[in-house]
């Protein structure tokens, strides 16, 4: 009995500073940031990425549009939250801005931040991220993450159809990163 009530105020207690935890996540996360902030901080992101993997200005190239989240912000005890802001770029231009938001429940604990890039390689990808009222990675189009392995044996003439995926500037303190299961929304910041 004493071993339960234990287990039960450790996972009470385990509950409340997750909650307390993504709700500062959410609302740090959630003051206004502004258009000109996100395609800043876009713009400096992609750049990184391309001075730190050349394959993927190769990809970005061929691809019909880049979705570009500088900073997602991860926290987990128990229950976790990962979200960031980021812009829809067109050939070097800004033509939307998002939101990636993911929650889960299970054994983790951590901070930790990072972004990642995506890239749309056919019209039927990008029109489904366009079309649809909130896309959870993970189900619509092909979505393949590419890690540092990966990246080396990439080549753009076979990557025509689907979604590419970039993780990089990984900071923190977390036992791995996802991004299956975040959905993507539209947003319309000023």
């Amino acid at each position: 009995m004493k071993i339960r009530n234990i287990l039960s105020k450790r996972m009470v207690t385990a509950a409340a500073v997750a909650a307390v935890l993504a709700s500062l996540l959410v609302s740090g996360s959630a003051q206004a940031t502004s258009a000109s902030e996100i395609r800043q901080n876009a713009a400096q992101a992609l750049s990184t990425l391309y001075q730190s993997n050349p394959d993927a200005r190769a990809l970005a190239e061929k691809s019909r549009a880049i979705l570009i989240f500088p900073h997602i912000v991860a926290g987990a005890l128990g229950v976790g939250v990962q979200y960031g802001d980021g812009a829809l770029q067109q050939r070097g231009r800004t033509i939307g801005y998002y939101h990636s938001m993911q929650g889960s429940i299970g054994f983790q604990a951590g901070v930790q931040s990072f972004g990642y890039v995506l890239f749309f390689m056919d019209k039927e990808s990008l029109d489904y991220l366009r079309n649809s009222e909130g896309w959870e990675l993970g189900t619509g189009p092909t979505l393949v993450v590419i890690d540092q392995g990966f990246a080396k044996t990439l080549s753009t003439t076979t990557m025509q159809k689907g979604v590419y995926a970039f993780i990089f500037n990984q900071q923190g303190v977390m036992a791995g990163i996802g991004i299956k299961g975040a959905k993507i929304s539209e947003i319309h910041p000023s």
